[in-house]
């Protein structure tokens, strides 16, 4: 359905409306995830940290974490605090620079990102309405948005 019938408004013009458009179906997109993600006891911040640190393949500072993530988050550290207590990464000193904090993925946390790779993500899958074309111009489109 039209972004216009959708919420019931008109648009000064088509970049307003593309706008409105993008903020809506990010939240809307941002809705399915969270759900998905809650069967596993998981938001969507976290499960972006636990991907950083599974592609990691080592210890990582938290600021490389932060820098790399998708939705960046000023409470990043509570983030990984609770990650920490679910025992799903492990947090690990810097012995040479005490204020240095490294982060790393545990066997559990693998095993949760399993889970989910393994689980049937057909409720992820947002792209069955577009060609791998549309999507690649789609995606073209949001990397000039942001400039």
């Amino acid at each position: 359905m039209e972004i216009g019938q959708v919420i019931q408004s008109k648009f000064k013009n088509s970049k307003h409306k593309a706008v409105v458009n993008l903020r809506y179906t990010s939240n809307y997109l941002g809705n399915i995830q969270n759900t998905y993600m809650s069967k596993f006891d998981l938001s969507m911040p976290q499960f972006n940290i636990l991907r950083i640190l599974r592609g990691a393949k080592e210890v990582i500072s938290v600021n490389a974490v932060k820098e790399r993530m998708v939705e960046k988050s000023p409470n990043t550290t509570r983030l990984m605090d609770k990650l920490i207590e679910k025992g799903l990464i492990e947090r690990v000193r810097c012995d040479s620079d005490r204020r240095v904090v490294y982060v790393s993925i545990s066997e559990a946390g693998l095993n949760i990102l399993k889970q989910i790779d393994d689980d049937n993500q057909s409720d992820l899958d947002f792209t069955g309405n577009l060609t791998e074309e549309e999507a690649e111009v789609l995606s073209n489109l949001l990397d000039k948005l942001r400039g």
